[in-house]
């Protein structure tokens, strides 16, 4: 049993330790928001939030996240259901097109506002660079960021 915050609550989940994170959120959990892409940590459409700090849930394994919150595009919107900065801003800005890759897009760019709250375009190409988009959206990305940072 690994003992752990989702989302603000207390979760224990019944898998083996070194099962993938993003294996618990889902399976256990069914939280279904965070993706499997690629599975080796590289497209980012899994991250997620270990104590704020952005992770790859395919690689990280459950036992990483015993007694630490983790967060899950799920648990970025408001307790009474209100978008996030972010959230609201890839809304505005038309970005997701097929949409797989956006969860943790938005978890990336949460956590990249939250550690720089005015960033540049080094800033944004370097902290979503991680990230994924198969369909090209980075334009739009970045301004829905830039539009975040100033809400």
């Amino acid at each position: 049993m690994v003992a752990l915050i989702v989302n603000g609550k207390p979760q224990n989940i019944a898998m083996d330790p070194e099962t993938p994170l993003l294996w618990a959120v889902r399976e256990s959990l069914g939280l279904n928001g965070t993706k499997f892409g690629c599975g080796a940590g590289l497209c980012g459409a899994c991250t997620v939030h270990i104590d704020g700090a952005p992770v790859r849930s395919c690689s990280t394994p459950l036992s990483a996240a015993e007694g630490l919150n983790v967060t899950t595009i799920e648990g970025v919107a408001g307790p009474d259901g209100t978008l996030h900065a972010v959230q609201e801003a890839w809304i505005a800005h038309q970005v997701p097109q097929c949409g797989y890759c956006q969860s943790g897009q938005i978890m990336s760019a949460v956590a990249l506002l939250k550690e720089t709250p005015d960033p540049t375009d080094a800033d944004i190409d370097t902290a979503m660079s991680g990230n994924i988009c198969r369909c090209g959206m980075y334009t739009r990305i970045r301004a829905a960021i830039k539009t975040a940072a100033k809400a």
